[in-house]
């Protein structure tokens, strides 16, 4: 670094950034944003964890992935709760963003404006094979995408869909295994 850029103030400050992992039930979105976020406390960084408080299949105050990997998490009701529990983080994850309500993507560009990496996880599709909740527009402002896969149950086949098995037509199930399975776009079409 030149002196000249040292003393420049874009240089001073950390950049901010909003990563989003997405795909299908079963495709490893919680374990990869487990993964980026051990990354970075192992890089020292102060990290915090949110999701959303209806999300309690495995843990209330933790983030679990299918694999049962594990990094503790603060529940929250709403997106603009994360900015008021904020406190020194460099790195914020962010669990099942599909569930949280349309304000998170103003909250993850005010995030990222302050300087701090956010990284983002969640369904980009509902059951129906339609965008699911604020989703499309995080993933509008996001400097990386990563789009990550399962393996259809039907043909074996990368899956990128979430088939829901029972007979329960709301938008938000949460469930498991029991009441969904990855599919590719032939086998969801099919059924």
């Amino acid at each position: 670094m030149t002196p000249n850029q040292e003393n420049h103030p874009r240089m001073l400050q950390h950049k901010g950034s909003i990563e989003v992992i997405c795909g299908s039930m079963f495709s490893g979105k919680t374990e990869e944003l487990i993964r980026r976020l051990k990354r970075a406390q192992y890089a020292k960084l102060n990290i915090e964890t949110f999701k959303p408080s209806l999300d309690i299949r495995y843990n209330e105050t933790a983030i679990v992935s299918h694999d049962a990997n594990t990094i503790n998490a603060t529940p929250v009701n709403n997106a603009e709760a994360i900015l008021l529990l904020l406190n020194d983080a460099e790195v914020v994850g962010i669990d099942e963003a599909q569930f949280f309500d349309e304000a998170l993507p103003a909250v993850c560009e005010q995030l990222a404006s302050k300087g701090i990496r956010v990284i983002v996880a969640g369904l980009d599709m509902d059951y129906l094979g339609k965008p699911f909740g604020p989703m499309p527009a995080l993933m509008a402002i996001a400097e990386q995408v990563t789009k990550v896969q399962a393996v259809c149950v039907q043909c074996g086949q990368p899956a990128s869909h979430s088939f829901r098995t029972v007979n329960i037509d709301t938008q938000v199930l949460l469930g498991e295994k029991e009441n969904y399975e990855p599919r590719c776009r032939t086998c969801f079409l099919k059924s």
